[in-house]
């Protein structure tokens, strides 16, 4: 047997029952109490040490103690009082402790030893004195009380036997090391006396007693009930991990979740949050009055098999009147409602399944407490307490007040956010081209995504028909997220497509977009100041006749281009400042590109959603278009999975992939007009063979017409050389006369008796569009034909 075994004692009698209710241990000081060998008690049934043995010995699951009349060996009887309880699991022993005093061995007296009666009398706070072998050598009155046993009693027992919890081990751990160093030592406990229905917190301070020479004797355990002040800071640090934890995204769900999280063992066994729906059209809740309708967004429990599992997260549940939740929404305040006071009789009887709920897990406290920010009721926060023995009290609702105001707060914000976000969405794509034009010159797939976090932006992307089969592509990026940078996407797309209408330059088209970007600025800022408006943006116009495409950038990352059969790279462009800037110049670049050809588009948010730097997500883009030989929509997937980040793009994505085509030159027709009106003629007629040729005979009455006016015009009024030039596709005939001077013909309308003024108005009348485009050396005129109108 070990030194330190409790069975190596004379003081107390012990003994240890097994599961059979046999004796499997019997100590020196019972045979001294009652007087029976171990050998003659050990393996018999512990019953019949009962002066009254027809009943069996009082030992319930957990801990119990009190008086008993024991049968001495004499046949005489014993009144003793008993502490029983289970033995720790891992711990020596197949059964239960059973420790034993007589009544009469002692009447609350301490034992006769100066050194323990002063420590245990000269302290006013509950103190008990333990000797070199951890035995307790007297307590006062108030340590009485606190662990909830008779004081008179306790003599010779070990803190293990004092309540076998944790706490208590801890707590022979640190007498030992008093005993060891000598040295006072300072704890922390919590502890629940038998009286009490909820744990004190206590500090302990345990202090070496010696005697004259100095030798250490014994430990002095003096406690402090500090539980208000314990209370007080686990509270303030609830609220403080609410301030830090609630509300980290703007996700309704997410900060209902994390409400749940903070409470949950903190506050409540159970918490779960569930919101209003709101009306039909309106952004807030309608009318409160049972029943009530509520959504659970989120749920948190001690473990699984809770009532977690009634209702699941994102189901609508009803509450009708008289229940805690619909109550609290009524009354606008907190609610506690305990089961045991039959608070929620009502509710309960109207709904078995709450009621199988509360009588399965035990449920005893609920407190409901109303979502509200703003003047407004979101929801409500219902906790729950099935384990935690205690009720909720009145600081635990100010608290719960507390941490549910502030994330009343978040959610309300976060449900702003979402409706802001979705309105910028909205308007984002209504700004956006929901399809794009078939052209004959390329085919064309686009993407746009908002950015996951940081809210909806201004990127946009457009595919703009030119005259002459031409067509330009654009993608630009303004500054800033939300609704202001949507607006001002859509202005700057409608001033683009304006500005491409008249066939300026892709240099050119970028000064007036950088001189509109001001405008905006100022209007911004208003009479502060310039506004802080800016924006990026890449345009190209390609010809299919010539295939040569020409590009301008301001601030705005380059193109990449996938030649057939080749690797990805990048197009060298002049960099140009960001539009907003003014006063700095806009350069072009001019590259001819075979047909299917692949030119890529896009916004600074794709190349950056890893939070890494633009160069290593060039470098993945590069990696992710190389051999884009299949089609552009399977394409663009392939981009955005391999490029952005798996929780997606902090910033908006816009992506324009065009796969060009070239005219044959069988679809293009030239003829060198000279300047004189005579031969107008034979120019009408190698246009009809021409159309012959290309079996276009329907629209050789028209095309005619248009032909003799557009070049009669430039014989009269422009200069020489001058270029007659025919282009169709399936749809579109295209009529195009070029000459030097720049000055631009217009429209207007003869009055009765005037001889001209009618040739551009019967052009007009005749065509589908027509209009004038200049260039380096002068100007164009065209006129576009829909095939189908002449068939």
């Amino acid at each position: 047997m070990r030194p330190d075994d409790p069975f190596d004692d004379a003081v107390t009698a012990r003994a240890v029952i097994a599961a059979d209710g046999t004796l499997a241990r019997w100590s020196e000081g019972a045979r001294l109490l009652l007087g029976h060998r171990a050998e003659e008690v050990v393996g018999r049934p512990a019953a019949e040490l009962l002066a009254d043995s027809t009943g069996p010995l009082p030992l319930p699951a957990d801990r119990w103690s009190g008086t008993l009349v024991l049968r001495h060996r004499d046949g005489g009887t014993v009144s003793v009082w008993v502490l029983a309880h289970h033995r720790q699991p891992g711990g020596d022993g197949p059964g239960e402790w059973l420790a034993v005093t007589p009544l009469e061995a002692t009447d609350h007296d301490l034992p006769d030893d100066p050194l323990v009666r002063k420590a245990v009398f000269q302290s006013p706070c509950a103190t008990m004195v333990f000797d070199q072998g951890l035995r307790l050598r007297g307590v006062n009155d108030a340590m009485a009380r606190l662990l909830g046993l008779p004081a008179g009693h306790l003599r010779g027992l070990r803190p293990t036997d004092i309540g076998g919890r944790p706490q208590h081990s801890e707590l022979e751990r640190q007498l030992r090391q008093v005993l060891r160093t000598g040295r006072p030592h300072d704890m922390q406990t919590h502890m629940k006396a038998r009286a009490e229905s909820h744990a004190h917190a206590w500090l302990a301070r345990l202090a070496p007693l010696t005697d004259r020479s100095g030798r250490v004797r014994g430990v002095c355990v003096t406690s402090h009930d500090f539980t208000e002040q314990f209370r007080a800071r686990e509270r303030l640090q609830l609220v403080n991990e609410a301030s830090s934890r609630i509300g980290t995204t703007l996700d309704v769900t997410r900060t209902a979740q994390e409400l749940a999280d903070v409470c949950v063992p903190a506050l409540a066994d159970f918490v779960c949050v569930e919101l209003l729906e709101p009306e039909e059209g309106d952004e807030t809740p309608g009318r409160l009055s049972p029943p009530v309708s509520l959504r659970r967004v989120a749920q948190r429990a001690l473990t699984d098999d809770t009532p977690e599992a009634v209702t699941q997260v994102g189901e609508v549940v009803e509450y009708p009147e008289d229940s805690p939740q619909a109550d609290s929404l009524v009354a606008g305040h907190s609610i506690v409602a305990s089961v045991p006071a039959g608070d929620l009789d009502s509710w309960l009887s109207a709904d078995e399944t709450q009621a199988r709920r509360i009588e399965k897990f035990g449920v005893h406290s609920m407190l409901s407490v109303p979502l509200q920010a703003r003047g407004t009721t979101l929801g409500v926060a219902a906790f729950t307490r099935f384990s935690q023995p205690e009720a909720f009290t009145h600081d635990d609702v100010l608290l719960a007040e507390e941490v549910t105001a502030r994330a009343a707060v978040c959610i309300d914000n976060a449900r702003r956010y979402s409706r802001e976000r979705e309105t910028t969405l909205t308007l984002q794509r209504s700004l956006l081209p929901r399809t794009l034009p078939r052209t004959a010159a390329l085919e064309a797939a686009t993407r746009y995504l908002p950015a996951a976090r940081s809210g909806v932006g201004g990127d946009w992307f457009d595919v703009i028909p030119l005259s002459g089969m031409r067509v330009a592509m654009v993608v630009g990026d303004v500054v800033g997220h939300g609704i202001q940078a949507s607006a001002t996407m859509g202005r700057l797309r409608t001033a683009v497509r304006t500005l491409a209408d008249i066939d300026l330059a892709p240099d050119e088209l970028l000064t007036h977009l950088d001189d509109l970007v001001l405008h905006l600025s100022e209007e911004a800022g208003g009479d502060s100041g310039p506004g802080e408006v800016g924006a990026t943006c890449l345009y190209a116009v390609y010809d299919p006749v010539s295939r040569r495409c020409t590009l301008s950038r301001a601030g705005h990352p380059p193109p990449v281009v996938i030649p057939p059969g080749g690797p990805a790279l990048h197009l060298e462009l002049p960099s140009g400042p960001p539009l907003g800037l003014g006063g700095l110049p806009f350069e072009s670049a001019e590259f001819e590109l075979s047909d299917d050809t692949v030119l890529a588009f896009y916004t600074d948010g794709l190349i950056t959603s890893r939070g890494q730097d633009a160069d290593q997500g060039e470098a993945l883009l590069l990696e992710a278009l190389s051999g884009a030989s299949g089609p552009l929509d399977e394409t663009c997937d392939r981009v955005l999975n391999s490029v952005l980040a798996p929780g997606g793009a902090t910033d908006d994505v816009a992506l324009l992939m065009a796969r060009l085509r070239g005219l044959p030159s069988s679809q293009v027709a030239t003829w060198d007009i000279p300047a004189d009106p005579a031969l107008v003629a034979p120019i009408r007629k190698q246009v009809l063979d021409q159309l012959a040729a290309w079996e276009l005979l329907g629209a050789s009455f028209t095309a005619e017409l248009v032909v003799s006016e557009l070049v009669t015009n430039a014989i009269r009024y422009g200069a020489p050389p001058i270029r007659l030039r025919l282009i169709h596709d399936a749809a579109t005939l295209i009529c195009e006369v070029s000459d030097t001077s720049h000055t631009a013909p217009h429209l207007r309308r003869a009055k009765t008796w005037d001889e001209g003024g009618r040739g551009l108005l019967l052009v007009a009348q005749l065509t589908q569009r027509w209009g004038t485009r200049h260039t380096t050396e002068g100007k164009t005129i065209w006129a576009e034909l829909a095939l189908a109108d002449m068939e």
